[in-house]
């Protein structure tokens, strides 16, 4: 009975850290919501003109930057990151192309390092210990550019609800991409915005733009993705807790009648001896 009354006792307190946590994801949840809904009108129209541009897949050189978390109760959305870059590595490698691999979120590096270590050019852990802005993305952005692949591709989460996402990769398009697109097709695609100075002069500074813009948005996406499915975690965590509970104290209080059953027996047996 004692061994029953210690793990109630335990039981009892993982629920109460649950419990607690999945309030703490849903405060988060509303915070990573209005990010995402003052972000997405900010990053949208810059990626849609790079959308524009006529696309035509070449081999060479690729970088992809997986997007994952800092923290893991948050089931299997770094998993799923991590899974997709491996496959995605592994077709590349095998079409004879060389791979590199950035990382944004520790459990990015804790899934792919140890086995593709030596493809990684950079990694940026903890960044959601300070306030994500646009700002961390530029920083991002500058050392994708600097990398300068003939391809890049990002891989992340896209949140779609509370309990749906899905995890995706995005052909982005990089300066040697631009170099070598078909001129006709490439104006036709710009013709549609006007540009002060001309396009050919702010092109670099619009690249980069691009880039962090993408970026930022497959962050934001990411996070609420996380957030999401912690809250799901949290409340499927309580609630096999209280499952859990209901079963142990059963258990307990079966236990208890057995040894007042018991109990009321030997006082009987004596009552009669005497």
């Amino acid at each position: 009975m004692k061994s029953l009354s210690i793990r109630m006792r335990s039981i009892k307190n993982m629920q109460k850290i649950t419990k607690a946590m999945k309030m703490v994801a849903a405060a988060k949840m509303r915070k990573d919501q209005r990010a995402l809904d003052l972000g997405f009108p900010f990053t949208k129209p810059v990626t849609a003109l790079f959308e524009r541009l006529p696309r035509e897949e070449k081999a060479g050189n690729i970088t992809y930057l997986a997007v994952t978390s800092d923290k893991g109760l948050c089931g299997g959305v770094n998993s799923a990151v991590n899974k997709q870059v491996r496959l995605n590595l592994l077709e590349e490698e095998a079409k004879g192309n060389v791979v590199k691999i950035m990382v944004l979120g520790g459990k990015g590096v804790a899934g792919l390092k140890r086995l593709y270590g030596d493809r990684f050019s950079t990694s940026f852990e903890e960044a959601s210990k300070s306030p994500w802005t646009y700002a961390t993305a530029s920083l991002i952005a500058e050392r994708l550019i600097k990398a300068n692949p003939a391809r890049a591709k990002i891989v992340g989460n896209t949140f779609k609800s509370m309990v749906v996402y899905h995890t995706r990769v995005d052909h982005t398009v990089t300066m040697k991409e631009a170099q070598t697109m078909d001129r006709t097709e490439w104006s036709k695609a710009m013709d549609v915005y006007s540009f002060e100075p001309s396009i050919y002069e702010v092109w670099d500074d619009l690249h980069e733009f691009y880039y962090a813009s993408a970026i930022h948005a497959a962050f934001l996406n990411s996070a609420i993705t996380e957030t999401s499915q912690r809250m799901s975690a949290m409340e499927n965590a309580s609630k096999n807790a209280g499952e859990m509970l209901e079963k142990v104290t059963l258990q307990f209080n079966r236990a208890r009648q057995a040894k007042i059953t018991t109990e009321l027996c030997e006082i009987i047996s004596g009552a009669s001896a005497v």
